[in-house]
Parts: structure tokens; sequence; C-alpha cells
């Protein structure tokens, strides 16, 4: 299993008329999340493009728990708990800054070739950086 966490701060833009980050932002953090997870792991999102692979979201599932508010610091933590295929799953967990749990969701997203548009394993160099966790 493979853990990571990135912090976003809040906008003032991402409210909504009370304040609240509005819903839609959530897969905006997930993405943030996501982005910062694997260049933790070592791959960055461009290095994987650059390796013709695009990686679409499949599905997109959240659990809105309580509010995050206005200039708070989010603590986003994202897991990947199974070894990717063709498809890889992230687990997101947010914590507002009383390190309450406020937010839990996941992605399901496919790994596919650019030039055939078709699913395709992850890069062998993608699998020996996650191998380690699993």
């Amino acid at each position: 299993m493979y853990t990571s966490e990135t912090r976003i701060r809040v906008r003032y833009s991402e409210t909504d008329q009370m304040q609240y980050v509005y819903y839609g932002n959530y897969a905006m953090y997930y993405e943030v999340g996501r982005v910062e997870s694997l260049r933790q792991l070592g791959m960055t999102y461009r290095e994987l493009e650059a390796m013709g692979i695009m990686m679409p979201v499949l599905e997109n599932h959240s659990e809105f728990l309580a509010p995050a508010l206005y200039d708070e610091l989010l603590r986003v933590v994202v897991t990947i708990r199974e070894k990717p295929t063709v498809k890889i799953r992230f687990h997101y967990e947010i914590f507002n800054e009383k390190n309450t749990l406020i937010h839990r969701g996941e992605t399901l997203l496919a790994f596919v070739n650019q030039k055939t548009g078709r699913p395709c394993r992850p890069p062998e160099a993608f699998q020996r950086l996650l191998e380690p966790f699993f």
C-alpha cells in the first residue's frame, strides 16, 4: 500500500455563499493530491505522458462528512491500496486543520496508450516504483 500527503489551502473562489468549499471542487483536490502523490513516488504525470500514457478518470466517488471552510489548510491523504493493472484506484481522505476527517473519496483511472486509445498496462518504470509497497 502506498500513501502520500499534500496540503491545500482553501481559496475564496472555491467556496459557496455559506463559505463552505463547493462540492465540485473536491475533484480538483483529488487531482492535486493524485498528481503530487505520483511526484512523491518518483514519477510525474508529465513523464507518464512522455511515455505515451494518458490516465482518464473512469469513476469519481465522494463522501462529504463535514464542510471545508475558506482559508483552512487541508491535508489530503492519497492511498493506492491495490497494485495497478490496466486500472488504478486512488483513495482520498481530507482532514481539516483540527485533524478532523471531513471528506472521503476515490477515483478509478485507466492507463491508456495515447497512440492507439486502448487500455494498457502501466509502464515498467512506474511498476518498479510501486513494487516496494505491495
